[in-house]
């Protein structure tokens, strides 16, 4: 019996994805786990893999569609099958571009052909990774221009970098003068933006938000982050996640969920970093923090900074997040009011330090001061709990574990 391989829900709060490749084309054979197609998310790209063994018989969308999460994208024909008679059976369900139409070209053939569905059905849009495509905005190249090395000429990241670095055929002139955008221009709101827009307007709608602040003495921070830099560098973000995960030991509640009637308590603490792109944020997860020590938070950070300005995440570096920091304080912020990422309990924002007097020890001197602001669904955690645990933080962030 055909199987269908439907478009997965990856985390509670997808609710669809976009195709952007397909890795056969129809009449292929595809083995059990062998990667099928592409979805991109509003998290990360990940391949779709064949359930079981079979031959394709139907690519029932095109490249490039984003679909709601359970949709079928593709149907397997198991070996023995009529497979004229499978793809004729979902023949009114294929996508208008005829992409997915039942092929009876040679094997050789559908060797050599390209991977991407809308291309070798006529379409005239090039396949590009996304990442490459990312990357040549970034670097004024033109993806047209360049040869792609990819599967079935797919531009890559690789070949983009090294467009850069050649003929100038493939660079887009610097327009002289780039035109104001006109008064009222309307910009449609779509992709990684529309996501974030629903996300942020279902934490609102779906919990009972609350943000308290306090400005805190963290001259003691400032100077054990001076000390360890004669051994390993830890930015005050990394030293935050050290902080918070050690009190959420302290306080679970802080990290705990609301499951329908039920409040959870977290099984491992994994704190989230807010990571500010050019398309939009993306919050990937440093897990199981509170058994690591500084200087692998530090390392493991660093490392998914990169991955997230690249393009490289996988899906278990933006999923499982059980608490979040979200720090503005590089762009001279001193307080804010942070939104729930959905299904969370806490996040928090952090502000700039600034040397200012204060009262210390019953004299002036001067200090450094940060405003922390903790949001929280008032639905788990009540205000006094809330603050005692931004107490807590702020204690680890200045002396460490005791």
């Amino acid at each position: 019996m055909a199987i269908e391989v439907a478009m997965p829900k990856f985390g509670l709060t997808m609710h669809e994805g976009t195709v952007q490749r397909y890795f056969k084309v129809v009449g292929e054979s595809v083995t059990a786990g062998e990667p099928l197609y592409e979805v991109e998310t509003e998290k990360v790209l990940y391949e779709v893999e064949a359930p079981s063994a079979g031959i394709v018989a139907a690519l029932l969308v095109e490249e490039g569609a984003t679909v709601e999460c359970g949709v079928a994208v593709a149907v397997l024909a198991e070996a023995g099958e009529d497979l004229a008679v499978v793809t004729g059976r979902y023949a009114n369900r294929v996508s208008s571009n005829g992409a997915s139409t039942a092929s009876e070209r040679p094997a050789k053939e559908r060797a050599t052909s390209s991977t991407s569905v809308s291309a070798h059905a006529g379409s005239s849009r090039r396949a590009v990774s996304p990442v490459a495509r990312k990357l040549a905005a970034e670097m004024g190249v033109d993806v047209e221009a360049i040869e792609g090395s990819g599967p079935g000429g797919r531009v890559t990241k690789e070949d983009v970098e090294r467009a850069a670095k050649t003929p100038q055929a493939a660079i887009r002139p610097a327009p002289s003068a780039a035109p104001a955008p006109a008064s009222g221009a309307r910009t449609p709101l779509r992709g990684a933006r529309k996501t974030i827009a629903e996300r942020m307007h279902q934490s609102l709608r779906d919990s009972a938000q609350i943000t308290i602040m306090t400005e805190a003495d963290v001259t003691a921070a400032t100077e054990l982050r001076a000390h360890l830099k004669n051994e390993f560098d830890a930015t005050y973000t990394d030293m935050l996640v050290h902080a918070a995960s050690r009190a959420l030991l302290r306080h679970p509640r802080v990290a705990a969920r609301l499951e329908g009637a039920e409040i959870v308590g977290p099984a491992v603490i994994n704190v989230g970093i807010a990571v500010a792109l050019s398309e939009g944020l993306i919050v990937p997860v440093v897990r199981d923090a509170a058994r690591k020590g500084l200087r692998e938070i530090a390392i493991e950070a660093k490392a998914l900074g990169e991955k997230a300005r690249t393009g490289h995440l996988k899906l278990e570096d933006v999923t499982g997040g059980t608490f979040t920091i979200t720090n503005l304080g590089t762009y001279s912020i001193d307080g804010f009011t942070p939104i729930l990422n959905p299904g969370e309990t806490g996040i928090l924002g952090v502000g700039r330090i600034v040397e200012k007097p204060a009262i210390y020890r019953g004299e002036i001197a001067r200090r450094a001061m940060m405003t922390l602001s903790l949001t929280f669904d008032h639905r788990v955690v009540d205000g006094a709990p809330a603050a005692e645990f931004l107490q807590t933080v702020i204690e680890f962030f200045n002396y460490g574990e005791r």
